[in-house]
């Protein structure tokens, strides 16, 4: 530092209130690091949240319009409400679901008696099933059809209707084992099949056969194309966006299956972050107000000084480099206060988030480091023309 700019410190620094700047240290640390293990959290814990192992994984709503009055005539999607729906930053995919256009009558021999009843078919997307199958296929003339029912069918037969019909509960594997017959017709035409259970959904709360199948069947039978859907699934990355529901009850369309907690979870985690940031920007401003009238007042109470050294002959930026090079060391110091606190947090918190996702997490400061130097850049610009001002206000009165 020049030996000028050291005599001038020496000289002005006489009225700087130690207190005054300890309280903007104080405040402004806070701020700061407030802020700072904001961004830092959210992006260490963003692996868990969105990434490829992600804990809380996409989320799958189905959808219809609100049934109004007798309702006798369920409207079907248009291509341009599904189109809309899919231009939705958080809607990744969105399916529908195709009905059978045909009867269908199912019987099943169990423990000697024959249960039967009309069954109605639909068919989703492949992407959309959450059961691994290898043989989810039909091709014309296969007298076998593969079914996926609803886990919670299975639950009401074993914990409903088995007790009042004083009938066994059945296990998965059993009823995987077991031939369902079905007789389906339409038109003129009539065939027996075979349907065997190959999985159990707990996503889709429907009777579900392949694709190819309904096509075919809905020709063959029905002697019809598929319809428009009625209902639709969405794959979404936060069923709880205020735009989706907004979305929703603007155009009518009512919820078949309510939103899981972990998404609801994430949305307030993302809610409790933006509060917690908000909060240290709170902090940051009411130390930059308390700096900014620390430097008017300590300007005013040294303002014949600063006129004597620029009438003998010191020029205005040499006069305001000393308060320049004290708000700079200060900022400069807060950054790197900051950084050390949320860097020794981190060593706490990182295990126990590790812990919770199965697998080794790692942690990059890169995020905390730049958003600390942009926003040290931004209280530093502003300190200086702060000063610059007032130290040019000064000077024009002897211009």
């Amino acid at each position: 530092m020049p030996k000028s700019i050291i005599l001038i410190w020496q000289l002005l620094r006489k009225h700087i209130s130690i207190f005054e700047l300890a309280i903007f240290f104080v405040a402004n640390l806070i701020g700061m690091t407030v802020i700072l293990s904001g961004v830092q959290l959210y992006s260490d814990i963003k692996p868990i949240l969105m990434g490829d192992k992600s804990l809380i994984g996409s989320d799958y709503l189905v959808i219809t319009h609100r049934v109004e009055r007798v309702g006798l005539n369920s409207k079907s999607f248009s291509n341009e409400e599904i189109e809309a729906l899919q231009q939705m930053e958080c809607v990744k995919s969105v399916g529908g679901f195709v009905a059978s256009q045909f009867e269908v009558d199912g019987s099943i021999m169990f423990n000697g008696r024959k249960l039967s009843t009309m069954l109605f078919f639909e068919s989703v997307p492949d992407e959309f099933i959450d059961v691994e199958v290898d043989t989810w296929h039909f091709e014309e003339g296969d007298t076998t059809i593969p079914i996926i029912l609803p886990r919670n069918y299975l639950n009401l037969y074993n914990f409903g209707f088995s007790n009042t019909q004083n009938l066994p509960q059945i296990t998965e594997d059993m009823i995987k084992s077991v031939t369902l017959g079905l007789h389906i017709s339409g038109g003129s035409r009539a065939d027996n099949y075979n349907g065997y259970i190959v999985g159990f959904s707990d996503r889709i709360n429907t009777i579900l056969v392949p694709y190819s199948f309904i096509s075919w069947a809905n020709s063959h039978y029905a002697n019809v194309e598929s319809k428009a859907p009625t209902r639709l699934i969405l794959e979404v990355s936060n069923p709880s966006e205020p735009m989706l529901t907004s979305h929703f009850k603007e155009h009518n369309y009512e919820l078949e299956n309510k939103p899981s907690e972990s998404s609801k979870a994430l949305f307030i985690l993302k809610v409790c972050i933006a509060i917690i940031i908000c909060i240290g920007v709170i902090f940051c401003a009411l130390s930059l107000i308390i700096l900014t009238l620390s430097i008017y007042l300590l300007l005013q109470k040294n303002v014949d000084k600063l006129e004597n050294l620029m009438l003998i002959g010191y020029t205005p930026k040499r006069v305001a480099m000393p308060y320049k090079v004290m708000t700079l060391i200060l900022n400069l110091s807060i950054f790197a206060i900051s950084l050390l606190l949320i860097y020794i947090a981190e060593g706490y918190y990182m295990g126990y988030l590790s812990n919770i996702a199965g697998y080794t997490l790692s942690s990059s400061p890169t995020t905390a480091i730049v958003t600390g130097v942009i926003f040290t850049a931004l209280v530093v610009a502003f300190n200086f023309y702060i000063i610059n001002r007032k130290i040019k206000d000064i000077s024009s009165k002897h211009d």
